[in-house]
């Protein structure tokens, strides 16, 4: 869910056809509001999926359901279980949702240097305005703008000089 950016109800629902190896993306349906988008799927995120795949082999769902007489996908609750083992063995105490990880993947992008309407698409927001609400003020994005700056300020060119008569500068 964090490399794809995806909310709980797309990653649950990811199916096998949804995945494109050969342009490496996964096809994201009926989405929030209804609507579908393509994403770029990292490759290391395929392999992860076809690790994960290999250890039920369902024919449709990634995510299957446990239960065997069932066509379903994973409960909601599976994925916040399984969320919360792994950030139990993690070094921080902070309150993590699959959510969580949507908003860390957005921010992650910023700092990388993905601009805002890049990222509008890749979540699939309508409003620019809900995309920046994602956004986090990191220290390495604060350190970022300060450099940017910096770099405007030395591009300047100062050039004082002094009226002599009136001993004024300018």
């Amino acid at each position: 869910m964090y490399s794809l950016g995806l909310r709980l109800g797309e990653g649950r629902h990811l199916a096998i056809g949804d995945i494109d190896k050969a342009l490496m993306q996964v096809h994201i349906r009926n989405a929030k509001g209804g609507k579908d988008r393509y994403i770029t799927l990292p490759q290391r995120t395929l392999e992860a999926l076809r690790v994960y795949w290999a250890t039920h082999r369902h024919p449709t769902w990634i995510f299957p359901s446990k239960s065997i007489i069932s066509d379903a996908v994973i409960d909601s609750s599976g994925i916040q279980k399984a969320l919360k083992a792994v950030v139990r063995d993690c070094p921080f105490t902070k309150r993590v949702s699959p959510h969580t990880l949507r908003h860390c993947y957005a921010t992650h992008l910023l700092e990388l240097g993905v601009d805002l309407r890049s990222l509008q698409s890749l979540l699939g927001h309508n409003s620019l305005n809900t995309t920046a609400r994602y956004t986090q003020l990191t220290d390495i994005r604060i350190k970022d703008t300060g450099d940017k700056i910096d770099q405007l300020a030395n591009n300047l060119s100062i050039k004082w000089e002094v009226d002599h008569d009136s001993g004024k500068h300018y």
